[in-house]
């Protein structure tokens, strides 16, 4: 901002000065940094999927047969296999789950619960045409650690799962994911809260730092931006997942999108509506990169410790970095923001600013 306004005017404030705030203002209102971060990625070439946010267009004959018998593969041929994968694999985790959960506590039952686990979870992958390539394997989280990961789609903790198994941290749900989240804390410690629980923050930490302590438990995995991101972008990581101490192991995940679209709009498409797209798609193609071990430097503060990890997170993952709240996606800009964006605004028009004192 500063360097577009000293192009603009050497040292005192000009009334022209005003249409360069009033062209920043109507470029943020046409396409700004944020909000397209909550929409699907546009493709530079056509997938003969209908996944762009623009709507169809015809362009020849000949192209739209290729869709046609596209559309035709994938609904009548792909979709019931899927489907069927799907069905069996969820109902092999619950089934699964349940039994070892009567089991008593001992490595054995750990083993097969691990087993359980990978198993059901590669079925679902399967389910989707799951192409997954693993990058660094030797930096895999260890037990006793927290696994921290780029969000994109719910089926993130599939394409972990699928190379290793994991803690899951969330809030409990009713109907079908309740089904299965209560039979999976009966073969493994899983870390679900209540409602009422996820607003009181200094039990989260307590609970998360309890099971770190125990180094025999499977690492805890945590998507610190609370929401999903478009898979171009990585944007700020929530400090709470980075106060609970331990070892973090950074994961960098990065789909392709020319198979298929795996970012969840949520605002757009409810659960079922997002898996039947998933489903429908020719396959979900994705890199996944371990990054070595972090932990928190003398004198750092967990703000700026998620910082460091976001940022190895952003450069391994071909991914731009933003420093912006992906809660944005559904609250209103706080006011915070706004006033320090006033802030500048005066201090470079008054002259008490850094413009100022490089001019003089």
């Amino acid at each position: 901002m500063e360097k577009g306004l000293s192009g603009l005017r050497g040292r005192d404030f000009e009334l022209s000065d005003a249409f360069y705030f009033s062209k920043k203002g109507l470029e943020a209102i046409v396409e700004d940094e944020v909000t397209q971060r909550f929409s699907s990625e546009e493709l530079v070439s056509w997938n003969l999927l209908t996944r762009t946010n623009i709507n169809f267009q015809y362009i020849s004959l000949r192209l739209t047969m290729v869709w046609v018998l596209g559309v035709i593969v994938r609904y009548c041929f792909l979709l019931p296999l899927r489907v069927t994968l799907a069905f069996i694999g969820i109902s092999l985790l619950v089934i699964g789950t349940t039994m070892v959960g009567q089991l008593p506590d001992s490595s054995f039952k750990n083993w097969l619960s691990e087993l359980v686990h990978l198993t059901c979870c590669r079925i679902c992958v399967r389910s989707l045409s799951g192409t997954i390539h693993y990058h660094n394997k030797q930096y895999r989280p260890q037990k006793g650690g927290i696994c921290v990961a780029n969000h994109t789609s719910p089926i993130d903790v599939l394409i972990l799962t699928t190379d290793g198994c994991y803690a899951m941290v969330g809030q409990v749900h009713g109907g079908l994911m309740g089904i299965i989240q209560r039979a999976m804390v009966k073969a493994c410690p899983h870390v679900w809260f209540e409602r009422s629980e996820m607003r009181d923050r200094h039990l989260v930490i307590k609970r998360l730092q309890e099971h770190i302590t125990d180094k025999k438990k499977l690492p805890i995995l945590i998507f610190p931006e609370g929401t999903c991101i478009n898979n171009t972008s990585v944007m700020m990581f929530k400090k709470g997942s980075f106060e609970i101490g331990g070892t973090i192991y950074p994961v960098a995940i990065k789909y392709n999108p020319q198979f298929g679209d795996a970012f969840w709009n949520s605002s757009k498409y409810n659960m079922v509506s997002y898996l039947l797209r998933m489903m429908t798609s020719w396959a979900i193609v994705c890199d996944v990169w371990y990054l070595p071990p972090m932990t928190r430097e003398e004198g750092e503060d967990a703000v700026q410790f998620a910082n460091r990890v976001k940022s190895a997170i952003a450069r391994q993952g071909g991914l731009t970095e933003l420093p912006w709240d992906g809660g944005l996606k559904r609250e209103k800009v706080k006011d915070t923001y706004k006033e320090e964006q006033q802030k500048n605004y005066s201090k470079m028009i008054v002259g008490n600013g850094s413009l100022n004192s490089d001019s003089d």
